[in-house]
């Protein structure tokens, strides 16, 4: 299932939701014009890798340097190739510009860089001693799916569905499509426990984390003027 859009209007230019989605951009382009070598090294200093924090004495016998914890951040505004950058910047511009709307671009800020760290401690907590670099602003992006699905679970999002090789649109609520989006989350995360630590691929556990945290914490960042605005 791929989100096309949603049918809830904004009251409000999503300037903040505009200028992360250009910062992810700017920091792709600069990794796409790095050589080999030097984007892998990017990736393992700026992206997270769990071993690095839970092992130091491992982390400093292979060169890392310091500031293991500075990549929670950072590993955000990383992604590991076009169509991982396409993926989450559209869904982050389908779901984010009601999220926004409703907050304001400053506390949306925090709320999006708090749930991205949420999401990178859960996938810590779940592979402690993995060695591949997490990145990617999917666990950021799950935590304003959280707010969304609490918010505004009757809004409608048009939903690209191929099934075999037709493809078809679906007009589903936004409850049953978050819903089931994150039960195949939970579902993946499960499974991944049983396979080995070092293994790439989707950090499920960081997109669940992420979309727990944004759901828990969402009311604390809303904007009491912008609600009225709304008559939300």
């Amino acid at each position: 299932m791929i989100p096309l859009r949603d049918i809830n209007r904004h009251h409000h230019a999503p300037v903040m939701l505009w200028l992360i989605i250009a910062a992810n951009v700017a920091v792709f382009c600069l990794q796409v014009m790095l050589p080999d070598r030097a984007g892998e090294e990017f990736a393992h200093i700026f992206g997270m890798v769990p071993r690095r924090i839970s092992d130091p004495e491992w982390a400093m016998a292979r060169g890392y340097p310091p500031g293991a914890s500075l990549s929670f951040f950072t590993s955000m505004f990383l992604h590991g190739g076009l169509l991982h950058l396409l993926f989450n910047m559209w869904t982050l511009a389908v779901f984010g510009d009601n999220v926004e709307d409703r907050m304001g671009p400053v506390r949306f800020l925090l709320f999006y860089v708090l749930c991205g760290l949420a999401a990178g401690l859960a996938h810590f907590l779940s592979a402690p001693a993995s060695r591949v670099p997490t990145v990617g602003a999917s666990g950021a992006i799950s935590g304003v799916l959280g707010a969304y699905w609490l918010m505004f679970p009757r809004a409608r999002i048009i939903t690209f569905v191929p099934v075999f090789f037709m493809p078809y649109l679906i007009e589903m609520p936004a409850v049953a499509f978050l819903g089931l989006w994150i039960f195949l989350q939970v579902l993946s995360g499960f499974v991944s426990l049983g396979g080995p630590s070092d293994m790439g691929g989707v950090a499920w556990w960081a997109h669940i984390g992420g979309f727990v945290f944004g759901m828990l914490v969402y009311p604390l960042f809303l904007s009491r003027r912008r609600m009225r605005a709304a008559r939300w």
